[in-house]
């Protein structure tokens, strides 16, 4: 039954390597998935580059399931052996860039789609496609949204051997700065940015939030990045740092972000508040079927567009994170086909409540 969908999943995953597609710049390759989708017999809609079908049959009274993955990629490594554009095959594993990520993931997401659409479902079926992903982008998924139905639960497609991610640390990044006054160094005048600084960067490598996740543990704060003075025998009156947050669901960033500013004194500045950490009750249906069939769930600590889907989500799909924004990424030609076997198995028939 799987041996065609496999077929056609890799076949065009070659085509996607062969198109670059780093992110904002996935025309070529959103033409390609655009066009395939027509090819066979179902309507694509277009949102700059962002592509979706949606099943026929769409009734508003049964709830939605979207499909979704990106087809954007970083840009390859200095170390790539192979051609990063050139779908290599050998023993069984496709290199090429963005074979793993999260290429895999979109053709046999797509394949499914085809499959669960062909028989009647007790939901409705939403495929896509988007763009941006690597950077968490306004132009991918997050705007795609407001122009799909309600959604009332995705499975995102990213390399986790075909477990489920139930949880996702949520991101966010803190410019800080603390104010001194200049002054020349060998005179003992001034006041020290950096010094003021230090205090603040004390608190943060120590201060734990009292919530602590099963999943995803506790809410992690690291100092990522430091910079101040002009020169050596200047005092610095400005220094400015960098805190990296990976937050647990147990938490909003715009808490942790209140808690953080009544505790230090430097100004404090998120980049965003928008990607947030997420969670999916261990209850749900599809766990549950996910579970029956032997698939383990986990939390993960990599960011995905699942931290701009404001509704249940579950992230699972071939190959391997490890693999990712490597030199000589590939995907097993079976993880593809075995992929489709697991989704379609996983959402045939399945009563979303």
């Amino acid at each position: 039954m799987f041996a065609n969908p496999s077929f056609e999943a890799v076949s065009l995953l070659k085509k996607m390597i062969s198109i670059p597609s780093f992110s904002r710049e996935e025309k070529l390759c959103a033409d390609l998935i655009e066009k395939y989708i027509e090819v066979n017999g179902y309507i694509a809609s277009r949102l700059k580059n962002n592509v979706w079908t949606i099943a026929s049959g769409f009734d508003a009274s049964k709830p939605t399931l979207l499909l979704n993955s990106h087809i954007d990629t970083v840009k390859p490594t200095s170390k790539w052996t192979y051609d990063p554009f050139t779908p290599t095959e050998i023993d069984e594993k496709l290199y090429g860039l963005g074979s793993n990520d999260a290429g895999a993931s979109v053709v046999s997401l797509l394949q499914t789609f085809f499959l669960l659409s062909k028989e009647n479902q007790r939901y409705n079926l939403i495929f896509s496609a988007t763009a941006e992903e690597e950077i968490s982008g306004k132009d991918g998924v997050e705007l795609l949204l407001n122009e799909l139905p309600k959604i009332d639960f995705a499975v995102v497609g990213e390399p986790t051997k075909m477990h489920l991610a139930v949880a996702e640390k949520g991101l966010m990044v803190l410019d800080c700065t603390t104010h001194g006054k200049a002054g020349h160094a060998a005179r003992n005048k001034g006041k020290n940015a950096i010094y003021k600084a230090l205090r603040d960067i004390e608190w943060f490598k120590d201060f734990h939030f009292e919530k602590v996740s099963d999943f995803l543990g506790e809410v992690k704060m690291s100092v990522t990045q430091i910079n101040a003075g002009t020169q050596h025998n200047v005092v610095p009156d400005k220094c400015n740092f960098v805190v990296d947050i990976r937050s647990n669901e147990l938490y909003s960033n715009e808490e942790i972000l209140e808690e953080i500013k009544k505790n230090v004194k430097c100004d404090v500045v998120p980049r965003s508040t928008r990607l947030s950490s997420s969670a999916t009750p261990l209850d749900h249906p599809i766990i549950t079927q996910a579970k029956r069939m032997g698939r383990k769930v986990f939390g993960s600590p990599t960011l995905s567009d699942q931290a701009l889907m404001p509704f249940p989500s579950v992230k699972i799909g071939p190959g391997k994170s490890s693999r990712s924004h490597t030199a000589n990424e590939f995907i097993k030609i079976k993880e593809i086909e075995k992929a489709i076997e697991i989704y379609y198995k996983l959402l045939n028939r399945l009563n979303l409540g």
